[in-house]
């Protein structure tokens, strides 16, 4: 807008002046500040890995870590044996600790005090000691406090991994079956059954679907778990990842083996962490798992 001056008299006398105007400050949206931000991270991430790309010793970590015939000199051990090895201590231990939580976790429900109390102590009990302590106590602690307890390796590295585990899956048991509705229970009991049927016929089903995710997670730590037992020692057809690889680093007096072995690990863990993920999208709620 323009404002003409005048003289004295009221004539104007000049030409128009423009007025000043306030022009309000443009504000960034959220978009473009979440687009800004982003771009700032990847900018982050990309200065840092020309900075490991260009200071980092290559020849030696090649050499340290990438040594292609130390590596295919683990093959097909590596697979047939160690992995596979790996793999059975993972599920033998997993099926234990199930079944040791499934009870665990009604008696953490139970109506009786006692049963309450031991499902307690048991559960914090096993989740509070490193499994790395329960390896050693029954590896080596029990053969010295009861002479006669010489249970074969496989035996150990089982109940081992089952201790360790049944303690977390036990609270998850015991939280899917309490987000089953109640008048599920209740319905099942108007139609004449009793408690016990009611629980294992109506309320465990839906409860599974609901914790079928977390319990896959728990089979992917305790896969990570079963390394500890290489500190038990095995015989050659006996050793798993861990303890191949320590084997092997031992003998090469190179790094090689520990690149191979988390690969190996790897094999294992990256299919079910994607099993877990499809299991969470389809039953990952309890509205999901409770039609």
């Amino acid at each position: 807008m323009s404002v003409p001056t005048a003289s004295e008299d009221g004539r104007q006398t000049g030409p128009a002046v423009p007025a000043a105007t306030a022009t309000p400050k443009a504000k960034m949206s959220k978009r473009q500040k979440a687009k800004l931000s982003r771009g700032i991270q990847y900018a982050i991430l990309v200065v840092i890995a020309v900075l490991v790309a260009v200071f980092a010793d290559w020849p030696t970590l090649i050499d340290s870590f990438g040594r292609i015939d130390i590596a295919t000199g683990m093959f097909p051990d590596v697979i047939t044996m160690a992995l596979k090895n790996t793999v059975v201590y993972t599920f033998l231990g997993f099926a234990l600790g199930l079944v040791i939580a499934l009870f665990v976790a009604l008696m953490r429900l139970s109506s009786v005090g006692v049963y309450r109390w031991l499902a307690t102590i048991y559960i914090e009990f096993f989740r509070g000691l490193p499994a790395l302590v329960v390896f050693l106590v029954l590896g080596f602690g029990m053969p010295v406090a009861f002479p006669g307890f010489n249970l074969p390796q496989l035996i150990i590295i089982m109940i081992a991994l089952g201790l360790v585990s049944s303690a977390y899956m036990a609270e998850t048991i015991r939280a899917g079956i309490q987000a089953v509705p109640k008048g599920q229970i209740e319905a099942a009991r108007s139609l004449g059954m009793s408690s016990s049927r009611a629980m294992f016929t109506i309320v465990l089903p839906q409860a599974m679907r609901i914790i079928l995710p977390p319990l896959t997670n728990e089979l992917i730590l305790l896969a990570k778990d079963s390394s500890l037992a290489y500190i038990l020692g095995s015989s050659v057809d006996g050793r798993e990842l861990a303890a191949l690889g320590r084997a092997e680093i031992v003998n090469t007096a190179n790094l090689t083996p520990f690149i191979v072995i988390a690969l190996c690990y790897l094999i294992i863990t990256i299919p079910l962490s994607y099993l877990s993920r499809v299991l969470e999208r389809k039953y990952g709620s309890a509205d999901s798992g409770v039609k």
